[in-house]
């Protein structure tokens, strides 16, 4: 049987913690506007639906 794939985009922006971070904010920052920069620093967590689903996925 082959081995599950985790989901990478995923696998991204959730991190161990259940905090869950905001995509397209590793590079090319210097031609985003520095509100999107600055919404992307900050970290949220996942809710308490999303965490018991993505509970048993590999990421």
């Amino acid at each position: 049987m082959p081995k599950i794939k985790s989901h990478k985009g995923t696998q991204k922006v959730v991190n161990k913690n259940g905090k869950i971070g905001h995509p397209g904010t590793r590079h090319n920052t210097g031609k985003k506007n520095a509100a999107s920069n600055r919404s992307g620093r900050k970290a949220s967590y996942l809710s308490k639906g999303d965490a018991k689903r993505l509970k048993n996925v590999q990421y």
